[in-house]
């Protein structure tokens, strides 16, 4: 038998052995003028959870996750506006606009107040939404989360390579995409690679990458980043989840936005770089349920 406890074994290889085990649908929902793909496992007994992927991302971020998290939560992975099979309107995408399809997805949805948890670009913009709309979150986690920094050569390296995958989406190139995202390259699936390489492949990909990517702008990012004043308003109870090998900042930077927020909690992952969702996601849902469960 199998032991699935077991973080030497072989990676997953595909989708379906993520997701396998239990439930779980694809759909469209209309939220304001976007037209909004999810992910969803779960049923509407149970509170709402809403998981956010990160840059160039897509819901498909979380099928390591979907199933273990919809035996608790009403979960929806989101393809956020301009992203994935979501609509890609014409016009630069700051944090903003994210917010406003959030919000535009949650009243669609019905929810009066969700869990929340965003990885990276989707960490950002659930901070953002904890301020503006702090009476719709119960509980949130701000995965290696963006919004505090801003680097140069982190976000030249985003570019370039994502530029390269959507500009001339082959294998190797959208590999290379979804290779820096891991500590350990070996970790990206065929299955993931095909499905970047497929969203990649849409028509109006390279003009909704333009537009997402203006966040790598010094000059728009700065803006839309949270103040130190900001990270302190945020009321909410907070899992701040970093990792030990994350390219995007160090661990001190999880720290920092950590010790700003007043009702948080600090977790490190180690061995794991931008996507301990995916990377281990058998540390990542025992700690992503207990905390937004409240039983760590």
């Amino acid at each position: 038998m199998t032991d699935l406890t077991d973080k030497t074994q072989a990676p997953h290889q595909g989708f379906w052995d993520d997701l396998r085990g239990g439930c779980f649908e694809q759909g469209y929902l209309q939220a304001g003028p976007v037209n909004t793909r999810f992910l969803r496992a779960g049923n509407s007994d149970l509170p709402p959870l809403i998981l956010l992927h990160g840059t160039g991302g897509h819901a498909e971020a979380y099928t390591r996750n979907l199933i273990q998290h919809g035996a608790h939560f009403n979960t929806y992975a989101i393809d956020m506006v301009g992203h994935g099979y979501s609509s890609k309107p014409d016009t630069d995408y700051e944090i903003a606009n994210y917010v406003e399809h959030l919000k535009d997805v949650i009243d669609a949805l019905g929810f009066d107040k969700i869990y929340l948890s965003g990885e990276s670009l989707g960490g950002w913009v659930a901070a953002r939404f904890a301020l503006t709309h702090p009476d719709r979150i119960e509980r949130m986690v701000l995965n290696t989360t963006g919004g505090a920094t801003c680097y140069p050569e982190v976000m030249a390296r985003i570019k370039s390579l994502t530029t390269a995958a959507v500009e001339n989406p082959t294998w190797d190139t959208v590999k290379a995409r979804l290779e820096w995202l891991m500590a350990d390259p070996a970790t990206v699936t065929d299955d993931l690679i095909a499905c970047r390489q497929a969203i990649y492949q849409q028509t109006e990909m390279p003009m909704a990458m333009r537009h997402i990517l203006c966040l790598q702008e010094p000059d728009i990012r700065i803006p839309n980043n949270l103040t130190d004043a900001e990270w302190g308003a945020i009321s909410q109870p907070t899992l701040v989840l970093w990792t030990s090998k994350d390219p995007t900042a160090d661990v001190s930077v999880g720290q920092k936005i950590a010790d700003m927020i007043p009702n948080s909690q600090f977790v490190v992952i180690p061995d794991c770089g931008h996507w301990p969702q995916f990377e281990d996601h058998i540390a990542f849902n025992e700690i992503h349920l207990n905390f937004l469960r409240g039983t760590n």
